[in-house]
This record gives structure tokens, sequence and C-alpha cells, in this order.
């Protein structure tokens, strides 16, 4: 979800478009092959105070990412090195993860991008029909990817590399601006759907069943923006709190498979390295599990695409 907020008298009001359009696409623009993305990466570190992490749990590196075409990314998997991100402009962007001997992560490079596309193949368009907010890579190869405002769920095939069609949705009334932002695989070829203000759904062929202990509309202000499959069983996800104009928090819990919420294994708050965390990807690791977790800067030059790493011991 793309934020709005104030900063200052001499920092722009960033908009952000409030609403439905009726138009899904713009005729006669058709995606083409894969662009190359002019990355930099910069070692970013955690920071001294503002990070609460479970025992168990250590910081594995991070970075700052900078480019044209890295703005609004809202949700990351992983397959292999390979990050798959998505962004709020309806962009399918990848990049490849580079680690150190010791598993920490150093660089980002290799990045390309090409526009999503609608069943008819053309460009998603305007920017309230492209607003890509969750990403999921399923077993069987297919890439499902999560849009709001327009709320809905398409497949764009295995490797992303069909036109989409739609695919089970939890028929709920989403706010306009607070769809389905955590998208995850789930056991038998089901998907976990996660809204944003509360509600977990897994689907499968013919509908979604909401998970009788989902997480609810939070109190403190926390929102969740993303999920992925815990290796261990049920699901990590992301949940973050904004407050105009800098207090921006982060935190990881795990979620059972009935939907119930464990205690925060990270927390991160300034002045630790932090921002709008709406990205996670989990990777089975030989001592547990790593963690990505991704920033949306909202296009905003205050704001940071972050891109941090945990690990989480069994």
């Amino acid at each position: 979800m793309r934020l709005l907020f104030r900063t200052s008298a001499s920092l722009a009001l960033m908009g952000m478009a409030a609403c439905a359009a009726i138009a899904t696409s713009m005729p006669g623009l058709v995606t083409g092959p894969d662009h190359a993305l002019r990355m930099e990466a910069r070692h970013v570190p955690l920071g001294i105070g503002g990070a609460t992490l479970a025992h168990g749990v250590t910081y594995g590196g991070g970075l700052i990412l900078r480019g044209p075409g890295l703005h609004g990314l809202s949700d990351l998997k992983m397959q292999g090195d390979r990050a798959w991100v998505v962004s709020d402009f309806g962009d399918l962007v990848r990049f490849t993860l580079r680690l150190d001997r010791s598993g920490r992560l150093t660089s980002a490079d290799r990045a390309v991008s090409r526009p999503l596309t609608d069943p008819d193949g053309a460009v998603l368009t305007p920017k309230a029909n492209a607003d890509a907010e969750g990403l999921a890579l399923l077993p069987d190869g297919r890439v499902l990817i999560s849009f709001e405002r327009d709320h809905r769920i398409w497949s764009y095939g295995v490797g992303a590399n069909d036109r989409p069609g739609l695919v089970s949705t939890p028929r709920h009334p989403f706010e306009d601006n607070q769809g389905i932002e955590g998208l995850a695989p789930a056991p038998d070829g089901r998907w976990l759907a996660l809204g944003e203000a509360g509600g977990a759904w897994l689907c499968d062929a013919d509908a979604c069943e909401p998970l009788p202990n989902a997480p609810t509309a939070s109190t403190d202000g926390f929102l969740t923006t993303g999920a992925d499959v815990d290796p261990a069983g049920g699901w990590f996800i992301v949940q973050r709190l904004f407050t105009p104009p800098l207090n921006m928090q982060a935190r990881v819990r795990r979620m059972a498979p009935d939907g119930t919420l464990s205690d925060p294994l990270i927390h991160l708050r300034p002045p630790a390295s932090t921002d709008n965390f709406e990205g996670i990807a989990a990777v089975p690791t030989a001592t547990g599990t790593r963690l990505y977790l991704l920033s949306d800067d909202n296009d905003n030059f205050v704001q940071k695409t972050l891109l941090l790493a945990f690990d989480v011991r069994r």
C-alpha cells in the first residue's frame, strides 16, 4: 500500500490514486521482454538501538537499493538466489542476491523489470489498476499476484510467462487502499491471502475459506503487509506501523495454520534501520530460516528501499 503523509514545508506532499478505475488497460500497449535496471546496492547496518530480536534471531546483513524502477516495491519472494518483487506501479522486478562466505547479505545485481499485463496482454494502467501488493510462488511454478483498489488475485502461470487469469479471491469488503497485502503458498496446492487490516483465508481453485483465528484489525496501529511459508509449519508475517512523518516500525511474527499469531520475533523502530516494510521472504537454511524484509519507499525521497536479512534458528 502506498502511504500519504506530510514531512515539512520544504518537502512535497506525496499523492496516491484514491479512486477505483474503470478501464484495466490502455489499448495498443503490449508488454515486451525484461529490460535491465540500473541498481546500486549499498551496505546498511542494523543500527544501534531500536531493534528488538527474539532469542535465536540474528541480523544477516542489509542493503539500501537505489535506481530507476526500484520504488514502490511491495512484496518479495525468493527462488534460489533470485529475488522476485512486485511494485505499486504494476512491475515485476527480479534481481540476484550476493552473500559472503558466512552467508551475510553483501550485494545485489542483475536487476531486470517488466510491466504486468491484463488478460488481453496490455500493460496495466492507470495506477489504480496496477497496484500489485502480494506475490506468491506456488510449488507447481505458478506465480500469483494480488492487487488492491480493484481487489483481485491473478495467476500469471508457470514462471509468470502467461497472460493472467483470475483465481479464487476472498469475498470481503476490503477498503479501497487496504486489500490483500499478504500472499503465500499453503498446503495441498492452496494459497494464503491476508488482508492488510485483518482477515486471513485459505484459497483453492473453487473458493476461499477464512482461518478460524485469523488476525483482526490491530488496536496498536500495525497493519499486515506480507507473508511467506514457515518451513516449520504455518507462515511468517510482517506487519508495519507508519505514523507521519518519521515513525516507521515493523515486526515479524509467526502465524499458525489456524491464524494464531506468536509474539514478535523481530521489532524494528527508529533509530534502527527501518522503513515502510511490506515484503517478506523465507528461505530454509541448515540451521533454521533466513528471512528477507523489503521496504516500499512510496517513491518518496525521504524514504529508502531497504532489504534486510535475519536468521531464525530452529
